[in-house]
């Protein structure tokens, strides 16, 4: 066994691969780029090395700089993580050109399966099923179209190179089919550095269902059973849960043989994934394999008890695999939920920001136990525009599915997140849906329950605005309204005034609109009123700042929760939820002034303007799209948000712009 293991990754895979060495008496170093200096997975390792700036392609993606840190510190083996140089079979042959263990599988095998076209013809020799579609080598835009035809619509065009929903999108009908094609293209050239794509016929309800494969130089090959990442956005998984709902043995044991198979026939090595699309008659097709570690490992550990790293490192030291395919057994079940800075609400666009607060479940156990968290960034780190927005991911464990799903349901209610948009409240809903609920799953799940996993925003209950209003009150210094405050009224801090009368009127903008929170104390005692509700009687109790612990009784109700307090921004925790209030303090808006700003159109987020749609002096209509972006590796739209006339373009192709800039000065026309 090597005692010294280079990461070359970043994030929530590189400390869970430094925690693993650790306990295997390995020492680990860590690379970093400009942005992540002070990045928890640097903290995590024993060394740490700089390797560049904050882009991927000036740090991460640069062989040349990963191989040199190796060969300054002395190590013996890298370990690729997942994402970045995990698949590219050009850096495990030079890892080996150096001398160095790569943990993970042979080059030859990395490049056999990393073009999906050429992987399902080895595949299709191979005996394992494949899905209808076109896999050549061809690429000409009208000769691709002719394919689809003859596939028939639905189709779906996906990058030859890529994963991750990169790359990726369905097509209904022939029309659409030129544009969706050049948008594959710049994604998969932008993402994967190769623009070639395959066409593949769209099964309609399918299941995504993937298997744990392992193999070791000593001629051995074993699945971990399955995982199913069917609940997906964007084609990005959302959810994964092991084993898949519905399973029968006869099938688990007919899929797992096809994996096998499909590794055996490029001579696999360590850990790799063989992705499968099933149809609820039960027939299945093979769609990639992933030459490496999946972010959704982790539900596989916990239904197998083993721990995966540990074996991909026992492998890489050419040890055999520790169990046969017969002592393997499935325990329980277990669901991970993928917790990301974004806006569900807004197509799940990334959020950037700093994590004002950070905090999981007081009864969670890292790495291990019923409810566990992957995490690689930690409370007042930036999520930042270069990388993948994800936070964390969430993990529980249970007897059987409905325990492990009740599990997760408590476990994001615990958690605590400011500064960013997350997606914690839609898992929430996701996890309660009657569809996910029942298992019902497929991949068109999330499009199917649109109206029930995004509802209306909803106005802010009462208890919800007395919560904030005691905070507000707590963070200005005064007391518990209960006369503990001193002896006299100059040393009591509870809102005492000359006559006993103490009145105010907070306005609280919810999703809504804005709502009037109506304080007065009249003596020792408090009322509450909201907008025209009647005034009710107001207690209240609060300790700390950040957050501030309130309980509040209104009237006969009960309420307590968690109050951060960011500026004007309040998010409150109770009952299981994140409601954001904003405070609408009159002098700070008297001192901001009003400044309107509706006719232009803003960049959402830092990117790359990949194209411009639009010429000074066109009339649009709303929904017309204006300009393409490229932000955290994905491609985004701004569209028209009324009819009007584009009075002047600001950026051109190419030009790199920040959050918050104004892209297109957009004057609004009359609707016809």
């Amino acid at each position: 066994m090597f005692d010294t293991l280079l990461i070359a990754n970043r994030g929530e895979i590189a400390c869970r691969i430094a925690a693993t060495a650790r306990r295997m008496g390995i020492r680990t170093i860590a690379v970093y780029s400009d942005a992540d200096a002070d990045a928890r997975h640097v903290q995590a390792c024993d060394r740490a090395v700089h390797i560049g700036g904050p882009e991927p392609a000036a740090s991460y993606l640069r062989a040349d700089a990963i191989l040199e840190a190796a060969r300054r510190t002395g190590a013996q083996a890298i370990h690729p993580g997942y994402g970045f140089l995990s698949e590219n079979a050009g850096f495990a042959r030079a890892c080996a050109d150096a001398g160095l263990v790569f943990v993970g599988p042979p080059a030859d095998a990395i490049a056999a399966m990393g073009s999906k076209s050429a992987a399902k013809a080895l595949m299709s020799g191979a005996d394992v099923p494949l899905v209808p579609g076109y896999h050549g080598e061809r690429q000409e835009a009208d000769f691709l179209q002719d394919q689809a035809r003859a596939i028939g619509y639905p189709v779906l065009i996906k990058a030859s190179a890529g994963g991750g929903g990169k790359g990726m999108r369905i097509v209904h009908a022939d029309a659409e089919f030129p544009a969706a094609l050049a948008s594959c293209q710049r994604e998969a050239a932008s993402s994967f550095g190769n623009a070639q794509v395959l066409i593949e016929r769209y099964l309609l309800k399918p299941r995504h269902i993937e298997i744990q494969i392992f193999a070791d130089t000593h001629g051995q090959c074993v699945y971990l059973f399955e995982r199913d990442c069917s609940v997906q956005r964007r084609h990005q998984k959302v959810i994964e849960e092991a084993p898949a709902p519905g399973m029968t043995p006869e099938r688990r044991e007919a899929m797992g043989r096809a994996a096998v198979a499909a590794a055996q026939a490029v001579g696999y090595v360590g850990a790799g994934t063989v992705e499968f699309i099933a149809e609820p008659d039960g027939r299945f097709y093979f769609m990639e394999m992933n030459t490496r570690l999946q972010v959704e490992h982790p539900v596989t550990e916990a239904i197998t008890g083993q721990d995966l790293v540990e074996w991909q490192l026992r492998v890489a030291a050419g040890q055999p695999l520790p169990l046969r395919q017969d002592q393997l057994r499935i325990q329980g079940h277990a669901i991970e939920a993928r917790i990301y800075a974004e806006n569900p609400d807004k197509d799940f666009l990334p959020s950037i920001g700093r994590l004002d607060a950070l905090q999981w479940p007081p009864h969670v156990i890292f790495q291990t136990g019923p409810v566990r968290v992957d995490g690689g960034v930690r409370e007042g780190d930036m999520i930042s525009p270069h990388y993948d927005p994800m936070i964390a991911k969430l993990i529980v464990h249970g007897q059987d599915r409905e325990q492990a799903r009740q599990r997760m349901l408590r476990a994001l209610g615990a958690v605590r997140c400011t500064g960013v948009q997350t997606n914690i409240a839609f898992l929430g809903r996701l996890m309660d849906d009657p569809a996910f609920a029942a298992a019902d799953l497929d991949t068109g799940l999330i499009e199917r329950g649109h109206d029930r996993l995004f509802p209306a925003p909803r106005a802010s209950e009462d208890g919800t605005l007395a919560l904030a209003a005691a905070a507000l009150l707590h963070h200005d210094g005064l007391a518990r309204p209960d006369g503990a405050g001193g002896a006299g009224p100059w040393q009591q801090a509870d809102g005492w005034r000359v006559g006993g009368r103490y009145a105010r009127t907070l306005t609280l903008r919810d999703a809504c609109g804005e709502r009037a929170v109506r304080l007065r104390r009249d003596g020792g005692d408090w009322t509450l009123a909201v907008d025209e509700h009647p005034a009710q009687a107001f207690r209240w109790q609060a300790e700390g700042r950040h957050p501030a612990r309130v309980r509040i009784r209104l009237g006969d109700a009960e309420a307590r929760g968690d109050v951060h307090r960011d500026g004007a921004r309040l998010d409150i925790f109770a009952d299981g939820r994140r409601q954001t209030l904003e405070w609408r303090d009159p002098l700070a808006l008297a001192a901001a002034g009003a400044a309107d700003e509706a006719g232009g159109l803003t960049a959402p987020m830092p990117g790359k303007i990949l194209s411009v749609l639009v010429a000074p002096g066109e009339a649009v209509t709303r929904g017309a799209p204006l300009i393409v972006m490229e932000a955290m590796k994905m491609e985004h739209t701004i569209e028209a948000p009324h009819n009007g006339t584009v009075k002047e373009v600001f950026y051109a192709v190419g030009d790199q712009v920040t959050e918050g800039v104004t892209l297109i000065d957009l004057e609004a026309t009359e609707t016809a």
